[in-house]
Parts: C-alpha cells; sequence; structure tokens
C-alpha cells in the first residue's frame, strides 16, 4: 500500500466515523480542537495528514490512532462457519476468533427442551435474539419463553441456559470472551465444515 493509499483510507475513516455520528465539520472541529476547513481539507485530500492532527481527530471520535491507520488487508471476508453438534444442540461461529472488541457471534440451533447438566454462570453479559421457533431462557428460578424476532439481555451473575419449547430454536448471540469460553467451549472457532 502507498502513502497515497494509506491518507486515502485514512481520510474516509475519518469522515465515515464523523458523518456515522451524524456530525458536522463545525461539530468535530470544536471536538478536537480545529477548524472546520482544516478537517474538511483534510478529509478531502486538501491538506497533508500529519500525526499531532490525527491523535485529537481519533480521540474525539472514540477510536483509535491505530484504528485510523490500520493497514491490515481483509482479503477473505467471508466466513466459513464450523458446525458443531452435541446435546440436542448444533453451533456455527459465524465471526472470526479475532472478533472486534472481543466479541463473538454465534447461531445456535437447540432441539432439547432441558438443559444439560446445571445452569452456567460466567462474568459479563449475554445477549441473543430468536430467528425461528421459540426459546426457554432458562434465568435462575425463572424460565422466560422468548419468541421469534425478540430478543434477551442479561447478566451472566444469574445462573442461566436456553433450551428449545415446543419444537426446534435457532437463535443468534453475541458473546464476550467469558460468554464465549462458556458456552462455546467445544466449538473448534478455527476449523470449517
Amino acid at each position: 500500500m502507498t502513502q497515497e493509499d494509506l491518507d486515502a483510507v485514512i481520510r474516509a475513516r475519518i469522515r465515515g466515523l464523523r458523518l456515522a455520528r451524524g456530525w458536522s465539520l463545525d461539530a468535530l472541529a470544536g471536538r478536537c480542537h480545529m477548524s472546520a476547513s482544516t478537517l474538511s481539507r483534510i478529509e478531502t485530500g486538501g491538506r497533508r495528514i500529519s500525526i499531532d492532527q490525527l491523535v485529537p481527530i481519533a480521540r474525539a471520535l472514540d477510536s483509535t490512532l491505530d484504528e485510523l491507520v490500520d493497514t491490515s488487508e481483509d482479503e477473505d471476508v467471508v466466513i466459513r462457519p464450523h458446525r458443531d453438534r452435541a446435546h440436542g444442540m448444533t453451533r456455527w461461529v459465524l465471526s472470526k476468533p479475532d472478533g472486534p472488541r472481543g466479541l463473538t457471534v454465534a447461531k445456535l440451533r437447540y432441539t432439547a427442551r432441558t438443559p444439560r447438566g446445571e445452569l452456567r454462570v460466567h462474568p459479563g453479559h449475554d445477549w441473543f435474539t430468536v430467528l425461528s421457533g421459540t426459546a426457554r431462557l432458562h434465568l435462575g428460578s425463572r424460565v422466560i419463553l422468548v419468541e421469534t424476532g425478540q430478543a434477551a439481555q442479561f447478566d451472566c451473575m444469574t445462573p442461566h441456559a436456553v433450551t428449545a419449547h415446543d419444537g426446534p430454536v435457532e437463535i443468534l448471540a453475541i458473546l464476550d470472551h467469558e460468554g464465549r469460553r462458556s458456552h462455546l467451549a467445544a466449538v473448534d472457532l478455527t476449523g470449517v465444515d
């Protein structure tokens, strides 16, 4: 990647992050203590980008310098999920092992109605949405039905498990590091099916 290519990527990231937040040039300029015209010239290529400008811009955009200048190539953007079946459940990991902010996305299909073993406890929060069927969320002593199109989020220090209600249920889950270790321990995250 040439310096011109890198500059173009950085400019696009700055503009993209600014627009994603709904900020005008003036709004970002106020946050990073620069003039709006300077930011405009940085975004459009009318001005060279210097490191002493990137640091306050990154900070204002709630980003890091590393994220703005990252040159890693995402050549293979297609994820080939590995299917793992065990104990009335099928799991597909839908994100790369080094996903953003340590999060893992997984599709889970439950056919068993009762939790296997004991309810689990781990630090963090779990989040899932039901793609089809009805999930039985065992949360402490309660059982909560979560239907297609609904989502659930809960503190994982409460003993919990997800099972099928009346027939198979498929969910899409976003798990933090501890949730991944607890719920996907049997899955080879680097394998393909």
